[in-house]
């Protein structure tokens, strides 16, 4: 459930790549761990205090461990340095149980799927789940070179050789995959998974921009600055909670998420950009104006959905609390 956290021991840690490792979680007393679906990433609450989410990168029918994998990147938000820096072998760690926002069509005919660098992780599992069932899928990943490329081994061998096609750019986008070729036919029935970098992930979309609505879908590491400035306007709103009837007004300057906290509401959440999904809300009635990078865009038109920690609403909005 969103929210409950657990301790695991940090099993195995092994170098998969230049830069990135993987970590094998495993519960305290051997027992099994909570269930959960490919595509679907944890909570980690890390040594210096932060908490930042990892895909799971192994198969879910796996109920002893899960594993994630890692890019130190030295000038990120510090998540992936304190994690090469400070975690070993045998260290207590405290862990949300699974989440999933990036979920396997359930009822595609066929598979494609797209990774980028470390975006493989989410793409992996699903990987593992559609050969184990027999599903049609192909993978295209993308990575600069074979050094930084995650896995290599296990994907260049049976039974995933044959549905796997590398790309290796030298750092140089034009030199890599042809996603403009690759997406222009669409075959019916067919879905679409595509996790990386974000300049892959904008070239995904612009490229399957013809391609039915909800079977295109993205599972985002950072924020995309144009997904998310929503309509650029950051002007007062007013937030009632339907159970109460309190009304509480939201400043240009601070989101749902922070007004609501200092009311005495205790809510879930833990990226606070929109990445995540821990703080999804069910929203009764109102005018929203979305800034996440989780909801799909059947989800924003549905209007019932809304990330408190950064999406905003218009005039009057109620939520389900």
């Amino acid at each position: 459930m969103v929210g409950e956290t657990m301790q695991v021991r940090v099993n195995k840690i092994a170098q998969e790549a230049e830069d990135i490792r993987s970590y094998e979680f495993v519960d305290l007393e051997g027992r099994e761990l909570p269930p959960f679906t490919a595509g679907a990433h944890l909570d980690v609450h890390l040594p210096g205090g932060l908490v930042r989410q990892y895909s799971l990168a192994n198969d879910p029918t796996e109920r002893h461990r899960y594993v994630v994998a890692v890019l130190h990147e030295p000038q990120g938000r510090g998540g992936s340095a304190d994690l090469h820096s400070h975690v070993r072998e045998d260290d207590t760690l405290t862990i949300s149980h699974p989440l999933n926002n990036f979920p396997l069509a359930p009822d595609a005919a066929k598979h494609l799927l797209i990774a980028g660098g470390i975006g493989i992780t989410p793409i992996l599992s699903m990987v593992r789940e559609l050969q184990r069932r027999g599903v049609d899928y192909h993978l295209h990943y993308c990575t600069r070179s074979p050094e930084k490329t995650a896995f290599a081994d296990l994907l260049a061998t049976p039974p995933f050789d044959g549905r796997v096609s590398f790309h290796f750019d030298g750092g140089d986008p034009a030199k890599g995959l042809d996603v403009a070729a690759l997406l222009r036919p669409y075959e019916i029935g067919q879905h679409l998974h595509c996790c990386g970098p974000t300049g892959l992930m904008t070239a995904v979309r612009d490229a399957a921009a013809h391609w039915p609505s909800g079977s295109v879908h993205f599972e985002y590491f950072a924020v995309d600055p144009d997904l998310a400035a929503g309509s650029g306007i950051d002007a007062l709103f007013e937030v009632e909670i339907e159970s109460t009837g309190a009304v509480h007004q939201i400043p240009a300057e601070q989101t749902i998420l922070d007004v609501l906290r200092v009311a005495g509401h205790d809510l879930p959440s833990a990226c606070e950009e929109g990445i995540c999904g821990t703080c999804i809300t069910e929203v009764a009635r109102g005018d929203l104006d979305h800034r996440d990078m989780v909801l799909d865009d059947d989800e924003r038109a549905a209007g019932d959905l809304m990330t408190i920690c950064c999406s905003r609403g218009k005039g009057r909005i109620v939520l389900k609390l």
